[in-house]
């Protein structure tokens, strides 16, 4: 493995020097909780923005505290320890940053009333994380974690043992990707991403009572949607039969950024090609990551 630095109990170390017990409660029992990032890496600058930092971490503190592990840094220390992280990385290439908080305590007990709270960060490039253009996706028969179960707006790690079994089935079947049901028959999401759909000139995402990550990067699509290209954007629970009455489908979150579904259990979602409204999406997103967009550039923090 090639030179790797993270940031770990405090300061950036060479990830060769991190440690964590076999008896972890976070290896254990998955107690914790985590975020994705990315940095983007703009050539014609040399630069590499983090996109969105500030957002990602008031979701994680949030989360944490959701779990009683709370970690001694604000908001802006972890935007400072990202930025730093990624200089002493020297990356010049699109970043994956993947935060951590966990139980770092060693007894037997699955409990989070002792909670030893643990924090890490590390990073790695990433390009197009679907590895397609276009995606098959089929309804899987595994049900979404329901918020009294284990809340998945809080991203905990435990939880997406529940993503992993939904991605096994639909790529044992053949498919590119799943989408979940909640308990009621809705909608809800895939195993890592929010779902958009266009039908009768509307743009339809679950609402966060479906059992959904409020995703960051589902905010955005929101906002561009209405403010960009002035549809009307609705949050509503989406019925399954819906999926096959679509006119456009995709995916959007942080690591598959959106992603047009062009099937959805062998049946062609509108003309089987990527949709107009994904394609202005599209365009609006990657055109305001590198902080070219002025009305955007807020969202961006330079590294170098």
């Amino acid at each position: 493995m090639s030179e790797s630095y993270v940031f770990y109990d405090g300061k950036i170390v060479d990830e060769s020097e991190v440690t964590i017990s076999i008896r972890s409660k976070a290896f254990n029992y998955g107690l914790g909780c985590f975020e994705g990032i990315r940095a983007y890496w703009d050539e014609d600058e040399k630069q590499l923005y983090g996109f969105r930092l500030k957002d990602h971490y008031v979701r994680l503190l949030q989360s944490a505290k959701s779990f009683n592990l709370n970690i001694p840094y604000s908001v802006d220390e972890l935007c400072k320890f990202t930025v730093e992280l990624l200089k002493k990385n020297q990356f010049k290439q699109t970043v994956y940053i993947r935060p951590v908080v966990f139980d770092g305590g060693t007894n037997l007990n699955p409990t989070l009333s002792d909670a030893e709270p643990k924090f890490l960060i590390y990073c790695q490039p990433l390009g197009k994380f679907a590895g397609k253009e276009e995606l098959s996706v089929c309804i899987s028969s595994w049900r979404r974690l329901e918020d009294n179960m284990l809340p998945p707006r809080t991203k905990p790690t435990a939880a997406y043992l529940n993503s992993a079994l939904a991605s096994l089935e639909a790529n044992q079947s053949g498919y590119d990707e799943a989408l979940f049901l909640t308990g009621s028959g809705h909608v809800c999401e895939g195993p890592g991403e929010n779902v958009f759909i266009v039908k009768k000139g509307q743009l339809i995402t679950p609402p966060p009572s479906d059992n959904i990550l409020e995703g960051i990067t589902r905010d955005l699509v929101i906002r561009l949607g209405r403010e960009e290209l002035g549809i009307d954007v609705v949050e509503r629970s989406i019925a399954r039969t819906e999926l096959y009455a679509s006119d456009e489908i995709f995916f959007s979150g942080t690591a598959m950024e959106v992603t047009p579904i062009v099937k959805v259990d062998n049946r062609i979602v509108g003309t089987g090609k990527q949709g107009e409204v994904y394609k202005k999406i599209k365009e609006l997103f990657f055109g305001l990551t590198t902080g070219k967009n002025p009305k955007y550039v807020k969202y961006c923090t330079p590294v170098y």
